[in-house]
């Protein structure tokens, strides 16, 4: 996990700058709220998905255990702090029904938790699908009878369904290994079970969710698959976060390339997370026209835009005419 954070480089850019101090102030005042603003992220799903691998490769650490034996690692909900994400990691279900309905009960308490402010506790649920399993019933389950039953109104604002192992969805056939992508067949194959996913969970609860696959990758004595598609993953999971939250995972993500290096490349997802985080600023700091060129300019070149432009392990390259010209924008 990184070090820096982002809102004392922005405090340190703004105040080396030659700003006049009222328009310090203003900046200061607007954003001084996100400082203490924590995304409460659920990740669940049937036993053997990927939770676990999944969190240690988008975060760079190792605090969520990977399953290695008979028994799921984890019997309860587990929260792990990084920084201001809060990542609630629930049991793997398919172990059995004693087991499935004592998780699902505790999955249902935690989704209708109320914060401080009475609002839902929980800010997004990222339910993992095993690609390589042709027996989804047990995550159909989880979708359409405990998940989406328990997220108020407009419970497509809050799921995000993604397919992971997709390496393996045809039994480790039709994978590129040297380019670590899936060849046409694959991809096919994947978009099908996309579109089924998709349909079933919208005949089953009307909620219209389109999910995505990738793969968490591995490490293992020796050997390491890079993940596939994790950009495009966390594209999904920042654009799903409240606006004035998502700046939360600039410290947070893993700035390793290899992270995510390899996708499908429809969007350029490292490009847009960016995007989606200097719209943040932006709207928050609610100043614009020849004071917000200004600001954008000193954040752009500055270690604030620096931070956020090595999220995903991107080089910063042209991020700094990005950021003074979406700031120009307002």
């Amino acid at each position: 996990m990184k070090e820096n954070n982002i809102f004392k480089d922005m405090e340190n850019d703004v105040n080396a700058s030659n700003l006049d101090e009222h328009t310090k102030q203003k900046f200061f005042s607007n954003i001084l709220h996100l400082k203490n603003k924590k995304i409460n992220l659920m990740i669940t799903g049937a036993t053997g998905c990927g939770k676990s691998s999944t969190i240690n490769a988008m975060f760079n650490t190792d605090v969520a255990k990977v399953g290695m034996g008979v028994d799921p690692e984890t019997m309860d909900i587990r929260k792990y702090e990084l920084d201001n994400l809060i990542l609630w990691d629930s049991p793997g279900l398919g172990d059995g029904k004693e087991k499935d309905i004592q998780h699902s009960k505790g999955i249902i308490s935690k989704l209708n938790e109320l914060d401080e402010n009475g609002l839902p506790l929980i800010d997004l649920v990222l339910v993992i699908l095993d690609g390589g399993s042709r027996d989804l019933g047990t995550s159909y389950e989880l979708i359409n009878s405990v998940i989406i039953p328990n997220l108020g109104e407009n419970p497509k604002d809050r799921i995000l369904i993604a397919i992971n192992q997709a390496d393996v969805a045809m039994k480790g056939r039709y994978w590129d290994f040297q380019n670590n992508k899936p060849e046409p067949k694959l991809v096919s194959f994947l978009e099908e079970k996309v579109e089924s996913v998709k349909n079933r969970v919208k005949e089953a609860t009307g909620v219209d969710i389109k999910p995505i696959y990738y793969s968490a990758g591995f490490k293992d004595e020796g050997e390491e698959q890079r993940p596939y598609n994790l950009s495009k993953l966390l594209y999904f999971i920042v654009k799903n976060t409240p606006l004035d939250k998502r700046l939360v995972y600039v410290n947070t993500t893993s700035d390793d390339k290899n992270m995510w290096s390899d996708n499908d490349e429809i969007k350029n997802y490292t490009a847009e997370i960016q995007k989606s985080f200097v719209e943040t600023i932006v709207e928050t700091s609610n100043v614009g026209g020849k004071i917000g060129k200004e600001l954008g300019d000193i954040l752009g070149m500055g270690k604030t835009g620096e931070a956020i432009g090595k999220v995903t392990g991107a080089v910063v390259g042209a991020f700094k005419s990005v950021v003074s010209s979406i700031f120009s924008w307002f």
